[in-house]
């Protein structure tokens, strides 16, 4: 009986992995990034890190102040039966300034720039797509990076869940840095 149960637990788990995928995206700031995806319906988990660059397992400090080539990023985990690929680049593009090569906001750098990672050439194709949809509707360049995914690592913990942890700090950054007002700006005119 314990051989069927366990079989059966692990069937149940194979299955449910099927079930979910990863996506990533740099948007500068990423508790706030954090807390917009944490959000969305189908969004399981999202996990603040660092890629695009080429450092092995860095720092907070090295990417942001050093040149690793790393960007500021959310790994996003999300089950695929209740949201797509194309749903959080939707909601990816509402929560940055695409217009803006400087960074994103208050945060200034090249670690701060976004990003919009792909693993297949089916994402590939639809952050393209939605880029020209983009510069149509806004009659400006986005200048967003397109780049394949390679490798993500994880920020240090203190960062992980920052805007729950540590709200009123978190309030405090993301007004003073202007975040919401610019986004109205952009989206809702």
């Amino acid at each position: 009986m314990k051989k069927i149960l366990f079989f059966l637990f692990l069937f149940q788990t194979s299955v449910f992995a099927q079930n979910l995928d990863k996506a990533y995206f740099a948007g500068g700031c990423f508790w706030c990034m954090e807390e917009s995806f944490e959000k969305k319906e189908g969004v399981i988990q999202v996990i603040s890190g660092y890629s695009g660059g080429n450092t092995k397992n860095p720092t907070y400090e090295e990417v942001t102040y050093g040149n690793t080539g790393h960007f500021e990023v959310v790994e996003i985990i999300y089950d695929k039966n209740k949201i797509n690929f194309k749903d959080l680049l939707d909601h990816f593009w509402i929560n940055i300034d695409p217009f803006d090569s400087r960074g994103q906001f208050c945060d200034v750098g090249y670690s701060y720039r976004s990003v919009a990672f792909y693993k297949t050439i089916d994402q590939k194709d639809d952050i393209k797509r939605s880029i020209v949809k983009l510069e149509k509707k806004f009659n400006k360049k986005v200048v967003t990076f397109i780049r394949k995914f390679d490798e993500f690592y994880k920020a240090e913990e203190y960062h992980q869940d920052y805007y729950k942890k540590k709200f009123l700090n978190y309030l405090k950054y993301k007004n003073a840095c202007g975040r919401e007002k610019k986004l109205n700006k952009i989206w809702k005119s």
